[in-house]
């Protein structure tokens, strides 16, 4: 009986052996089906200084290369995508051609991978070239730019660049301020009651050549104001109470972004099983700071001392207040075992950053002056 047990040992070394040496670099793909919606997944695993690496590409979604790193444990292959906020863990077959797993972004998704072969193998589309970026000392107004009243049947908000162009959806002036000055609605005070509750539509061109960046945009929209709304103000320094971020005792878990570092910042909201999902590709905490005050009720400022540019996805469940302010469907139910946690909660376990409310000097805008726009 020992001999039989010394030479079962013996077999299980040499099968777990064999199975570590197996090559699992190449192209693996499968389909996740969220919902009604399908999507196409491609993991591209490579063998670099005797270290496994991936990253993943959607099919049907062209875009770049995301960040994964990649854990490998006999038969047992773990990657993990920082800026998706998503995990995937599959169990290698014995032949080495397929893993069978599960895709975690909030509630978990039966996700089966098959190794790629050129007769199986997806076309994965490149990512639509770059824009050309408007240069970096250009001073842009808008060249054309037309303001109506929002068609009040129309739900959502929309704020987004295509191309040059900027285009807003149901936006009020009070809005239009706080995107050109990254303000708090606690961060401006003054003028009549049409500038919070009037509603307009956007769209217009600069007048200078290529996309503008964040700051262009933002520099657009202050001419704008002071243009077709006749906008005068001043700044005063308050104390107000704010929420700060910090980095928590864990260490930042964000990502550095690997996009270019003068590219335009992005986020977006979305909506999951277990809550409120936003994802965010390089950019600066001082961005990140001005997007999530939109759902909080102070202001919130960065003390992190974190200067880079990040890629992460924070997958959080409003408290009524935010889901107020963000809009959109009810948050998952509170005895849902799959909810995200609370925003706070959210910001510590999944960013290793912390949201402290403090008091701290801020600018406060003062309206002096506004009118309602120009005709076109």
């Amino acid at each position: 009986m020992k001999k039989l047990t010394l030479w079962m040992m013996a077999l299980a070394v040499l099968q777990g052996s064999a199975l570590q040496a197996q090559n699992i670099t190449g192209n693996w793909q499968g389909t996740l089906q969220a919902g009604p919606q399908k999507v196409r997944i491609v993991f591209k695993i490579a063998l670099e200084n005797d270290k496994l690496t991936a990253s993943l590409r959607t099919v049907d979604q062209p875009s770049a290369p995301i960040a994964t790193t990649i854990i490998r444990d006999g038969s047992t292959v773990k990657m993990t995508i920082p800026a998706l906020n998503g995990n995937y863990e599959g169990r290698l077959s014995g032949d080495g051609n397929s893993i069978a797993g599960t895709w975690t972004q909030g509630a978990p998704l039966a996700l089966n991978l098959a190794r790629a072969t050129p007769e199986t193998a997806w076309a994965i589309p490149e990512p639509s070239p770059p824009p050309v970026r408007m240069a970096a000392n250009a001073n842009p107004a808008f060249e054309v730019a037309t303001i109506r009243p929002s068609d009040p049947a129309r739900p959502g908000q929309i704020i987004t660049l295509r191309g040059a162009e900027v285009i807003t959806t149901n936006v009020t002036v009070h809005d239009l301020i706080n995107l050109a000055y990254w303000l708090h609605p606690k961060q401006l005070t003054g003028g009549p009651a049409w500038t919070e509750s009037d509603k307009f539509d956007l769209a217009g061109k600069p007048d200078a050549l290529g996309q503008p960046n964040v700051d262009q945009m933002k520099m657009m929209i202050q001419k704008l104001l002071a243009d077709r709304f006749q906008l005068k103000f001043h700044f005063e320094k308050r104390d107000l109470s704010v929420y700060a971020i910090g980095i928590a005792k864990t260490g930042a878990k964000i990502i550095k972004s690997q996009d270019d570092p003068k590219g335009i910042p992005g986020w977006s909201f979305g909506r999951t099983a277990s809550g409120t999902r936003i994802t965010f590709r390089n950019a600066p905490l001082s961005q990140i700071a001005a997007v999530l005050q939109n759902s909080l009720d102070k202001p919130v400022v960065d003390q992190s001392g974190l200067s880079e540019r990040y890629d992460f996805t924070l997958t959080f469940t409003p408290d009524p207040a935010q889901a107020a302010l963000i809009g959109g469907p009810p948050p998952p139910a509170a005895d849902n075992p799959d909810a995200a946690p609370d925003l706070f909660t959210a910001f510590q376990q999944q960013l290793g950053l912390k949201l402290e409310s403090t008091k701290a000097p801020v600018d406060v805008m003062v309206i002096d002056k506004v009118e309602k726009p120009s005709e076109n």
